[in-house]
């Protein structure tokens, strides 16, 4: 537990967990420059390992991001803040003097004017500037349509859950009916995406067929016939179960990384060695730090609440390396 021989060297890398866990000794020791890649891992503030890497010494310091805002601008202000401390205040005037005035109001003079405090310190390229021959990528949005027994527990449902929300609305207003709202959202996705993921006392029949499933092993059949590698993307991981349940009916070859998954290099080096063809993977734990460059088809079973979660998604095989035209398929449910 000692940087004494930190000194003869020229470049020392670790993990983030190996500084919040021996945080002193990284705070002891003064580098010349710290860099962070995937840097988004510090997006919040609040967190442990942000309050550490902060606390850090250094002359220079560097962050390196794909994606380094995500959801909302408190988090460039934390990857900011870490970078050019103090460049933007604290997180209280930045809240108040430009994360609500842009989010909020859409002021575009506020939004102008942060850009262009940043812009100096600030180095950013698209891939096209990177890689210059990238190959095409093609999205295609492919609509189901529900049917049956399917869409009428859809129908009934929505009705049933309008009613719930209205009178939460009536009663509490939005911002305290916010968990009904989202609740209501989600089981009504679920049931597009496969009635099996409501819970039981929303849903008796355990064997309602699932259109986007049926739709899923359609498309899957016809992409190994075309000898194509392909990736699956789902929020839930009930849902890839269900999935890989139908991969085995059909005795296709397949493997699935969740946030369970231990050894996740064993799979990512079978799947870029071409030994298994299909790739089932959650999106929270799937969807960032791979390199998936054997792939060429991207499936994201159903939408996810924030596009930048899936473009870093599809962004595992639409990368350098990727050396074949690249396909990106979104199954939502019509209507």
């Amino acid at each position: 537990q000692s940087h004494s021989h930190w000194d003869t060297c020229d470049l020392l890398i670790t993990s983030y967990g190996m500084v919040q866990r021996h945080r002193q000794l990284f705070w002891e020791f003064h580098f010349s420059h710290l860099i962070l890649d995937e840097a988004q891992l510090i997006k919040n503030f609040q967190s442990q390992k942000t309050q550490v890497l902060k606390k850090c010494r250094a002359d220079f310091r560097f962050c390196l991001s794909g994606t380094p805002m995500e959801n909302h601008l408190g988090e460039l202000w934390s990857l900011i803040d870490f970078a050019v401390p103090n460049l933007l205040g604290s997180r209280t005037s930045f809240r108040k003097n430009f994360q609500v005035p842009i989010e909020t109001h859409g002021e575009t003079e506020v939004k102008n004017y942060l850009l262009s405090r940043i812009a100096p310190f600030m180095l950013r390229r698209s891939k096209q500037q990177v890689i210059e021959n990238l190959p095409k990528k093609t999205t295609i949005v492919q609509k189901v349509f529900l049917e049956g027994a399917q869409l009428e527990l859809y129908e009934a449902t929505r009705c049933i859950l309008a009613e719930k929300v209205q009178s939460a609305l009536a009663e509490n207003g939005l911002i305290q009916s916010r968990w009904v709202v989202l609740d209501a959202l989600l089981k009504l996705r679920q049931i597009c995406c496969d009635p099996r993921l409501l819970p039981s006392s929303w849903h008796a029949n355990q064997e309602m067929e699932s259109a986007k499933l049926i739709n899923l092993m359609e498309m899957i059949t016809n992409l190994m016939e075309e000898g194509r590698r392909v990736l699956v993307f789902s929020q839930f991981t009930k849902m890839l179960q269900l999935i890989e349940d139908a991969l085995k009916l059909r005795e296709m070859h397949y493997q699935v990384l969740t946030g369970k998954t231990q050894k996740r290099e064993v799979l990512v080096d079978r799947f870029q060695k071409g030994e298994v063809p299909i790739f089932l993977l959650s999106l929270k734990a799937g969807g960032l730090g791979l390199n998936l460059t054997k792939a060429d088809t991207v499936i994201h079973y159903e939408p996810w609440w924030n596009p930048a979660v899936t473009a870093q998604a599809t962004d595992r095989i639409y990368r350098i390396g990727q050396e074949q035209p690249v396909f990106e398929y979104h199954l939502i449910a019509q209507g």
